[in-house]
C-alpha cells in the first residue's frame, strides 16, 4: 500500500505502472489466501520478487522528479517486496502449489444468533439443593 502512496503528486505512465503492480501483487495474495489454485511460470515467490525490482527500476526512473524522502521510502517498499519474493521463492519451490499436507483454510459457519427473549417478567435464579451450604473450607458448624 505504501508502494502505491508514493505515486502521489505527478502523474505519470511510471506511476500507472506502479499502482498497477502493486494491486497485482496484492490481488496475487488475496487469491492465494482464497486457497486458489493457478499455476504461474517460476512460481510465486519469483513473480513477486520480479514485481519489487520492476517497481525499484520505476522509482530510480523518477527519483529525480519527487522529493528525496517519498523516493527512498518507496525504494525501501520496492526493497521488501522484492525481499519477501525471494524468501517466498526459497520456501517454496518452482511448482506454486502448495503441498498436499497442508491443510487448506477452511471457513467455519458462523454460530446462529440466540433466540430472542420473550417480553414478561425474568425467570428466578435456579435455587441451590441446599439452601445454605458452608463454604468447602470452613469447619462444620
Amino acid at each position: 500500500m505504501l508502494l502505491i502512496a508514493s505515486t502521489f503528486g505527478p502523474f505519470s505512465f511510471v506511476e500507472v505502472a506502479m499502482i498497477l503492480t502493486g494491486v497485482s501483487i496484492l490481488a496475487l495474495l488475496k487469491q492465494r489466501a482464497n486457497r486458489k489454485e493457478f499455476h504461474l511460470p517460476f512460481g510465486d515467490g519469483t513473480v513477486i520478487f520480479a514485481a519489487g525490482m520492476w517497481a525499484a527500476l520505476l522509482i530510480v526512473t523518477r527519483l529525480f522528479d519527487r522529493p528525496l524522502g517519498q523516493s527512498i521510502l518507496a525504494l525501501a517498499c520496492a526493497a521488501v517486496i522484492a525481499l519477501a519474493g525471494a524468501r517466498e521463492r526459497a520456501k517454496r519451490p518452482a511448482d506454486d502449489l502448495p503441498p498436499p499436507d497442508e491443510a487448506p483454510t477452511v471457513r467455519l459457519p458462523r454460530e446462529p444468533p440466540p433466540p430472542p427473549r420473550q417480553p414478561g417478567p425474568s425467570p428466578a435464579p435456579p435455587r441451590s439443593a441446599h439452601p445454605r451450604a458452608d463454604p468447602p473450607d470452613s469447619p462444620p458448624t
